[in-house]
């Protein structure tokens, strides 16, 4: 095929032939031709714009968020801390004197009832113990008596037989009296020898009254109470010497489980060891510690669930029963020490002596508007959320109340079923009008 050029010299040499009509008609056909090849570029330019274009618009960069929904629920505010289990009522034994341990008839962990014997010590030293206790209280008796009754029965009848003698003699005095001043009134009796009758008679009278006294009030007043208490001392040094002797016997105080058991049969122990440690683990309390800026959220009866590393899925439920009443330093902490009673202690072995983690809830708020804390940004000293409308983020300023760990409280800006930005993977800050495309 020629090109346009000699195409069209050619029509115009076929209109001065003779086929003028033919010509024509083949000049016309060759011009649609050619129209028609043009309007197929022209439409194929412009498909190719309305693909580039439409591919912009739908891969153009949209900055990926997260999102959540505000939603009604019940929030509460908690605070987390850690603490130690510990029986409500422990028992703990130790060892009254030095002794060796002669026999162990429990095992660590064994429940049993109350009144088993669960531990024999050696206790020759106390039997002898008790047995010099119980001589010194029989002779401080006998001595207190002695006292009540005025001495022993031999002491009694001396003085008995002193008064008798000393009666007879000032008898004697008196009659040899009486027969000198008769004979000084003849003359047969000197004056000295009067006077030395007189003195004699004095003498026997002064020594039967003495006799008489020891007779009758051998012990002053000071010597009985000095009796009293050694008696009394005697008799307390009995009675412990008895309460050694039956602590050489450990029996359980209570139907519970021993739970700590720290000696052997033939072991030696000091006086003062522990022997074991037994509670009924049916009645345990957490001793929680709740740093100083914590605690004057705390009231009695507050709520507080109980976690254990040890048993990952279970939880344990309780209260405050006691709340701190001093500050401590416990490690590198300033604490407050509550006590928290767990109310299903039994449901599974929560041990004594396990550390533990603890959540008590300090305020509750029912059927309030919350959504997650990451949605709500602080912009200026006042909190923002950035709602999603339309593929765009609509900063939207709130006002905020009651926050948990995880919700926060909104007080007015959003309504139920509102969805707002958590955030961008890629870390980029939210703005608003931004074009946003949500992931999970």
């Amino acid at each position: 095929m020629t090109d346009l050029g000699l195409q069209h010299f050619s029509c115009a040499e076929m209109l001065n032939s003779e086929s003028y009509i033919l010509a024509t008609g083949n000049c016309m056909a060759e011009q649609r031709k050619q129209r028609s090849r043009l309007w197929l570029w022209l439409g194929l330019v412009a498909l190719l714009i309305a693909v580039f274009f439409t591919a912009h618009y739908f891969l153009r960069q949209r900055l990926p968020v997260r999102e959540a929904q505000a939603v009604y629920e019940d929030l509460s505010d908690t605070t987390p801390t850690n603490g130690r289990v510990e029986p409500e009522h422990s028992y703990s034994f130790s060892s009254p004197i030095p002794t060796t341990v002669e026999a162990v008839y429990v095992q660590e962990g064994e429940h049993v009832p109350a009144g088993k014997l669960l531990i024999q010590l050696n206790d020759t030293d106390a039997l002898a113990k008790v047995a010099g206790a119980e001589s010194a209280v029989q002779q401080a008796q006998v001595g207190l008596n002695a006292i009540l009754h005025n001495g022993t029965q031999a002491e009694r009848q001396m003085s008995e037989a002193q008064v008798a003698r000393d009666q007879m003699e000032l008898t004697q005095a008196r009659n040899d009296l009486k027969a000198l001043e008769k004979l000084q009134t003849t003359g047969a009796a000197s004056p000295s020898e009067v006077a030395a009758a007189q003195q004699r008679l004095a003498g026997d009278a002064a020594a039967l009254q003495a006799a008489q006294q020891n007779l009758n009030h051998r012990y002053a007043p000071g010597d009985v109470m000095e009796a009293r208490a050694a008696l009394a001392d005697a008799n307390a040094n009995l009675a412990a010497a008895k309460q050694t002797l039956a602590q050489m016997q450990i029996r359980a105080p209570i139907t519970g489980t021993v739970y700590d058991l720290e000696v052997k049969p033939t072991d030696f122990v000091q006086m003062g060891a522990l022997l074991l440690q037994m509670a009924n683990l049916k009645d345990e309390r957490v001793r929680a510690y709740f740093d100083e800026p914590e605690i004057g959220s705390l009231r009695v009866g507050q709520p507080v669930t109980i976690t254990w590393d040890a048993k990952p899925g279970l939880s344990w439920h309780g209260q405050v029963e006691r709340t701190p009443i001093t500050v401590i330093t416990y490690g590198t902490r300033t604490v407050g020490i509550a006590l928290i009673h767990i109310d299903d202690a039994a449901k599974s072995g929560l041990l004594p002596d396990t550390n533990v983690a603890l959540r008590v809830t300090t305020a509750t708020v029912p059927n309030a508007l919350t959504v997650p804390r990451e949605a709500v940004y602080p912009e200026n000293g006042h909190p923002v959320v950035y709602r999603i409308l339309d593929g765009r983020l609509v900063r939207t300023p709130v006002k905020t109340g009651m926050f948990s760990l995880t919700e926060e409280q909104i007080l007015s800006g959003l309504n139920a079923g509102d969805w707002v930005a958590t955030g961008s993977p890629t870390g980029q800050p939210l703005q608003d009008g931004m074009e946003v495309q949500v992931v999970q």
